[in-house]
């Protein structure tokens, strides 16, 4: 028996553009914060994606980053897990620091700030979880657990029967899993298929600062620390910052990425990313690395490339 892991932790699009972006323009305090929140609970779902990996043994289907729709409402789960008779809903939380609960209240010990109560959004997507299982006749139970991670995080005045797992308890919650009893079937693969057919590309959610491609610098960043980099030799780049170097086929190729995601209503062509690039690359040499790695669209007055998704 071993996990199959049908979809892995990757970062939202709101997150990509954010990581994109902070280099290349000054980002207001509240976009940086959301920068923060966002990649902090990316970190904190691979965190846990690979204490999984590590000891998650029983037969089962694991799903990351779900985004559904269910009564008309649209919701996402950081992790669910397929069993023979269960499914496991986790929600994924990488708080750092001291927090009490007072009621249904959260606050922060050092703020004395109220924050989200995890709980609640946990009881939401359960909900949510358990219609959208009814309205496609899939009749298994949903077991809520909400999931802290960072080893600095504790909650005070919290009663011991709340579905909550602490960060010192995630390998007894685990082999605990482990004991479940699982033969998958059909049935269950169908049921981790439909999750990913009905999956949304993309977050309604995110709000993304306004920007435009003539107001950013431009030029290629470095991958390690996000500072820009220049040509050390005919083929490789360095880093300004970190000294850190990267061959030119692969530099080019992630600042194709960085376009494509910041700019999806853009053809990719050779004076795009010759543009985007700073102009540090000849002509050629994009087109050269665009047509290995991309395909080729012919059009009688502009011809692009797009990405294959083989």
């Amino acid at each position: 028996m071993v996990a199959k892991f049908y979809k892995r932790p990757s970062p939202s699009l709101e997150l990509q553009a954010l990581h994109y972006l902070n280099p290349r323009t000054k980002l207001s305090t509240s976009d940086l914060r959301t920068y923060e929140i966002l990649q902090k609970g990316y970190l904190g779902e691979r965190k846990f994606y690979h204490l999984l990996k590590e000891l998650l043994s029983s037969d089962c289907i694991v799903l990351f980053d779900l985004l559904l729709t269910s009564n008309g409402t649209t919701f996402q789960i950081d992790c669910i897990l397929i069993f023979q008779e269960t499914i496991y809903l986790i929600e994924i939380k990488n708080f750092e620091g001291d927090f009490y609960r007072k009621g249904e209240n959260w606050f922060s010990v050092s703020t004395r700030n109220e924050i989200r109560n995890p709980l609640l959004q946990l009881n939401r997507s359960e909900f949510l979880l358990r219609h959208f299982l009814q309205s496609y006749k899939y009749n298994l139970p949903v077991k809520p657990y909400v999931v802290f991670v960072n080893n600095a995080f504790t909650l005070y005045e919290a009663p011991m029967q709340l579905p909550i797992v602490y960060p010192t308890q995630l390998r007894r919650f685990i082999n605990k899993i482990n004991s479940t009893r699982s033969i998958l079937a059909t049935q269950h693969e169908r049921l981790a298929n439909h999750f990913i057919k009905h999956h949304i590309k993309g977050t309604p959610f995110g709000r993304l600062p306004e920007y435009n491609i003539k107001d950013l610098r431009t030029g290629v960043t470095c991958h390690r620390c996000r500072h820009f980099m220049v040509p050390f030799s005919y083929r490789k780049m360095r880093c300004q910052n970190c000294g850190d170097t990267e061959g030119v086929p692969s530099a080019i190729m992630r600042s194709v990425v960085e376009f494509g995601v910041l700019f999806p209503e853009r053809k990719i062509t050779v004076t795009s990313i010759y543009e985007w690039c700073g102009g540090i690359f000849s002509r050629s040499t994009i087109r050269r690395i665009l047509y290995r790695h991309m395909n080729l669209v012919h059009k009688s007055q502009l011809s692009y490339y797009e990405f294959r998704w083989d």
